[in-house]
């Protein structure tokens, strides 16, 4: 009996993407023997061509299906959208600008069949990166390492396949800001790891800009941190050393800098960002 496979794809503002990812990925799921494939397609509030293009696909392919959000949400809204709709033995999660390689779904779905509960991929290289989101990017990872119990992969991606289990484990934790890494790591099972290099969008544009990023990891936006302590219990066991790394990624922030200057201490920024909401 052929297992089912969902593979959940968010989407914002995809339509000039859409149509090669669809044919792409097809191509890859096409030798794939064994297996019933559905695309679940989240579109999480685009203002182009993705809806209109989804409903195409929906009655060209009958392995489409798709949501449509009211506005957007957000990918980890996306994401949480379409693991609450899938009903598959594994469950995939995928960008549609293809920069998450569909090559390697053949090789994650044998180390499910291996006996792995996970397959995920890890960025290997960040080039094509610039230098300050990269340093961001690493700054974030070792202070959210250094205050958990569990370690998240440096370079660890959405992309991966898991089984039924494991999307049952991580729809059961009722946060409401999620943080999925985090709750990818904090679920646990055995997951087998695939390098991934870095690839340039097959068409369209980044969703994330210098200006968000610098917003989230500077302190000017605490929603990324706020997402990681509020939406992830684990990140609540911390100490007071711990508040001295956070602080240097919000070296720049309005807080930091206040607290500084009004000479009160760190612990300080430590209830506003839990009671700040």
């Amino acid at each position: 009996m052929e297992k089912t496979v969902d593979l959940i794809v968010p989407c914002f503002n995809e339509g000039e993407v859409l149509e090669l990812f669809h044919s792409e990925v097809s191509a890859v799921l096409d030798g794939c023997e064994g297996y019933a494939f559905h695309f679940i397609f989240v579109n999480d509030g685009s203002k182009d061509q993705t809806l209109n293009l989804l409903r195409r696909f929906a009655a060209e392919d009958k392995r489409v299906r798709y949501l449509s959000l009211s506005r957007n949400f957000g990918k980890e809204s996306a994401m949480l959208a379409g693991m609450k709709y899938s009903t598959g033995d594994y469950v995939g999660i995928l960008d549609a600008d293809l920069q998450h390689s569909p090559e390697l779904i053949p090789e994650m779905l044998s180390a499910l069949e291996e006996g792995y509960e996970i397959a995920a991929a890890r960025r290997v290289d960040r080039s094509g990166e610039g230098k300050v989101k990269s340093v961001f990017s690493r700054a974030f990872y070792k202070v959210i390492n250094r205050m958990s119990d569990v370690d998240i992969q440096d370079g660890a991606q959405d992309f991966r396949i898991m089984k039924r289990q494991v999307v049952e484990a991580i729809l059961s934790m009722p946060e409401y800001n999620r943080f999925s890494k985090g709750i990818f790591s904090w679920v646990g099972f055995r997951t087998k790891w695939f390098e991934h290099e870095n690839r340039e969008r097959a068409a369209g544009s980044s969703k994330w800009s210098f200006a968000k990023l610098f917003s989230l990891c500077a302190g000017w936006d605490y929603r990324l941190f706020h997402c990681a302590f509020e939406g992830f219990p684990l990140y609540r066991r911390c100490i007071e050393r711990d508040w001295r790394d956070l602080c240097a990624v919000y070296s720049h922030s309005h807080a930091y800098s206040w607290l500084r200057c009004a000479g009160l201490p760190l612990h300080y920024l430590r209830d506003l960002l839990f009671l700040g909401g």
